[in-house]
């Protein structure tokens, strides 16, 4: 039997927030297997929290360069990913991207569109240059008369693997999402579908796991045969469900200190299970604040309140009062955090009434 204490310091520790890493930037991000990044800016704050000495420019000049991407990929949300990952994660996740496309509401405009000449046609479009989605479809409109240029620039970044291009999630830049075929912008890939290594390397980030959180953070189905023939380590939680880990996994004291920690919107650690109490209560989960997409703060390994940069500043909501080396070591991670950020100014604190 595992114990919520114990899986959250397992889970932590493994996400690289008990103690910041030692890793290259790309490294890191592979052993993520991605990085949330539909808001632009938050895999820098994500890296910022995990590894030592990590500045934004690291990251930025790696998309830059082509050595990392963002794309659609776990449930079909934005994700930071190594150009190398990109090959190995789209292939397994590319049935999901495909799926979700057939049940949207654009599925019916494309009835009987030969997706080999849509996808030949995307590739000689993008070719000439990156272009959003609303250019994607004004562009492909003449070739499928009578179809809505808005399903078509839709399809275009469901049906074929694509990866949004700089200067869009550089640091200090900005940029509409304008969208070219991985194969143009990465090369070809010698792709091939992994799932049972997709779920060893995901129980390496973010386990131990149920087979609900392996689905919940891929939104994969079908994964049960796949994870049954695996040799599986077998925990129960408090509650009595089976949990899985890789057998030579670690499992960190449940006393070892978890230091505060800043993490951005929809940061991996809380999207990263179907059951997310090992990081925040029922309580502060019913606050809204991860499907409303709020920068967190962990106190003690689990959420604990809410941050934002200001002009003056950074500025920090709690849920709760703080003992006083909580409160100091908050003060020290936040001067830190506009520290890198360049904001400057002062940490405030704010707690409830």
């Amino acid at each position: 039997m595992i114990t919520t204490r114990a899986l959250n310091r397992a889970t932590l520790h493994r996400q690289l927030l008990l103690d910041r890493a030692d890793l290259p930037v790309t490294d890191a991000v592979e052993h993520l297997v991605g990085m949330q990044a539909q808001e632009p800016m938050a895999p820098y704050y994500g890296l910022w929290s995990r590894l030592r000495d990590f500045h934004p420019h690291h990251l930025a000049e790696l998309l830059t360069t082509r050595q990392v991407v963002r794309a659609p990929l776990h449930r079909v949300t934005i994700h930071l990913v190594t150009a190398a990952d990109h090959g190995r994660v789209e292939p397994a996740l590319r049935p999901l991207v495909r799926r979700r496309f057939a049940s949207s509401p654009f599925r019916s405009a494309l009835d009987g569109l030969d997706p080999v000449r849509f996808g030949e046609q995307v590739a000689a479009l993008v070719a000439e240059g990156p272009l959003t989605r609303r250019e994607l479809g004004d562009a492909l409109a003449p070739h499928w008369p009578g179809t809505i240029p808005q399903a078509l620039g839709q399809a275009a970044t469901y049906l074929v693997p694509v990866v949004q291009v700089p200067p869009r999630g550089v640091w200090g830049s900005s940029g509409q999402a304008r969208w070219t075929t991985a194969s143009h912008w990465l090369g070809e890939s010698g792709e091939h579908a992994d799932p049972a290594g997709l779920v060893r390397r995901y129980l390496a980030a973010f386990g131990p796991a149920t087979v609900g959180d392996v689905r919940a953070w891929s939104g994969l189905s079908g994964l049960r045969p796949v994870i049954e023939a695996m040799e599986l380590r077998v925990l129960r939680d408090e509650h009595g469900r089976e949990l899985l880990d890789l057998p030579e996994a670690e499992l960190p004291d449940p006393d070892t200190p978890a230091p505060v920690r800043f993490l951005p919107e929809f940061d991996n650690l809380l999207l990263g299970h179907d059951d997310r109490t090992r990081v925040i209560s029922e309580e502060d989960y019913r606050r809204g604040i991860v499907v409303g997409g709020k920068p967190t703060v962990l106190v003690d390994g689990f959420v604990h309140g809410t941050w934002r940069l200001t002009p003056d500043g950074l500025r920090v909501e709690l849920f709760r009062p703080l003992t006083r080396d909580q409160r100091q070591d908050l003060l020290d991670e936040g001067a830190d955090l506009l520290a890198v950020t360049g904001v400057g100014g002062e940490v405030r604190i704010g707690l409830p009434r």
